[in-house]
């Protein structure tokens, strides 16, 4: 009898341990496919994360985009992240039927087919009839604010920053209860970019009021490479201008740059899990050019005086 209860316990502890390789298989073949496709995820993958990606003038319609699109679709397979942020330039060189698909629906289809989200902003190459076109899900607005779990996104139109703009961005901040806030559009407050560079007047605008209200985040694009940007008063910026075009040899080496890559397209994945925020950019090829995890800074008091920040 002892050996008939013994022999079951071991045929019932080698099932289980049999099972547990399964299933650690079934998840080594997945990241295996990934890093085949030359792509190793990084983020942790945590259980009820915000996870999405991040392109900026990408819409070139030309075969980089589509293999941005690619990397995209596999990264997107092994992360589920379910909406992405466009930086601007979503259309380059003109606002037919056929240039919207071409240039976005052609693309990203087999994402928007899986139901991710795209969340447009406008760039300077944009006609702003854009704003009307459902998958931009701009709803007819230059700037738009939305939330995903616990963070709210602030879409802003930097083509024309005018005062109706800026009164609703304030609002808008103000009263905003987001663990996480994150500002997006397309001229950056701070570029090592040859090309164009900081936009200084913008910084004086807008600056002040994301140290005041507590955003944690800014993305914009417009000068084509990628830049991780020093954290400036606690607030992480990054550029990414180069998911459909490219400036080889566009970053300076300066003060400004905790790290870049110029020299092919790429997008970002980002993971937001309670106080961090996990970024990771990934070129056209696969190839992992930068990634980490930023820790949210406290938020500053709503009261603080909105000084202008020294000019760089």
């Amino acid at each position: 009898m002892r050996r008939l209860i013994s022999f079951i316990l071991t045929i019932a502890i080698v099932a289980f341990v049999l099972e547990l390789y399964w299933e650690h298989s079934k998840t080594s073949v997945h990241a295996a496919g990934m890093q085949q496709a030359g792509t190793a995820l990084t983020l942790p993958l945590r259980p009820n994360s915000v996870r999405f990606a991040v392109v900026g003038d990408n819409g070139t319609a030309d075969s980089s985009e589509y293999q941005v699109g690619e990397q995209m679709q596999k990264a997107q397979q092994i992360s589920k992240f379910n909406f992405v942020l466009m930086l601007g330039d979503n259309l380059y060189g003109g606002s037919s039927v056929r240039d919207y698909q071409d240039r976005f629906e052609r693309p990203y289809k087999a994402m928007l087919d899986e139901g991710v989200i795209f969340y447009a902003s406008l760039g300077n190459h944009d006609d702003n009839n854009e704003v009307s076109y459902a998958p931009f899900h701009m709803n007819g607005n230059r700037y738009y604010a939305y939330w995903q779990g616990n963070v709210e996104f602030f879409a802003l139109d930097t083509n024309y920053m005018d005062g109706s703009q800026l009164d609703w961005l304030q609002k808008e901040l103000r009263e905003s209860t987001a663990t996480w806030k994150i500002a997006y559009f397309h001229h950056p407050l701070y570029s090592s970019g040859k090309t164009h560079g900081s936009s200084r007047e913008l910084r004086l605008t807008l600056e002040p009021l994301f140290e005041k209200y507590g955003v944690n985040v800014v993305l914009a694009g417009h000068d084509h490479v990628y830049e991780r940007v020093v954290p400036q008063n606690g607030i992480l910026y990054f550029v990414l201008g180069s998911s459909g075009k490219l400036r080889n040899g566009d970053l300076r080496n300066d003060s400004l740059k905790a790290a870049g890559f110029d020299s092919d397209r790429c997008f970002m994945l980002v993971e937001i899990a309670g106080d961090e925020f996990y970024y990771q950019t990934i070129s056209r090829t696969g190839q992992t050019v930068d990634s980490g995890v930023f820790k949210r800074q406290a938020q500053a008091a709503a009261t603080a005086p909105e000084a202008a920040p020294a000019l760089r």
